[in-house]
């Protein structure tokens, strides 16, 4: 079992910058593969960027060049950096993980850009 927390969403302006974490707790030593995730209402979720334990990236094509994950295992978080943020970031953002048996979901975090 697995519980995973996110922290840091809010209002930001558009050209903002926030960053988003993700405390896992629980049985981490199973997990793997962690990732964030958002969902914009009206919107299926959309996979932004998923971390391997060691620290292997790949990225979504919306987000690259302005966002980066990042992972400290020894913390149990993930980091989501967010840079020059768009209306159309606006989205709840979920943080995931993966063992070899389960996969787990934070209930996420609301980011809202807007003037």
């Amino acid at each position: 079992q697995v519980q995973l927390v996110e922290n840091g969403g809010g209002l930001v302006q558009p050209g903002g910058a926030l960053r988003l974490s993700c405390t896992a707790s629980g049985s981490v030593s199973d997990i793997y593969n962690m990732a964030w995730y958002r969902q914009a209402p009206g919107k299926q979720r959309e996979l932004l960027a998923i971390i391997s334990r060691v620290s292997t990236t790949n990225y979504a094509d919306s987000v690259k060049g302005r966002f980066t994950i990042s992972r400290d295992n020894a913390k149990n978080k993930i980091y989501l950096e967010m840079n020059s943020l768009k209306p159309e970031d606006t989205a709840v953002y979920s943080c995931w993980a993966g063992t070899v048996r389960d996969v787990y979901w934070g209930r996420g975090t609301q980011v809202t850009v807007s003037s």
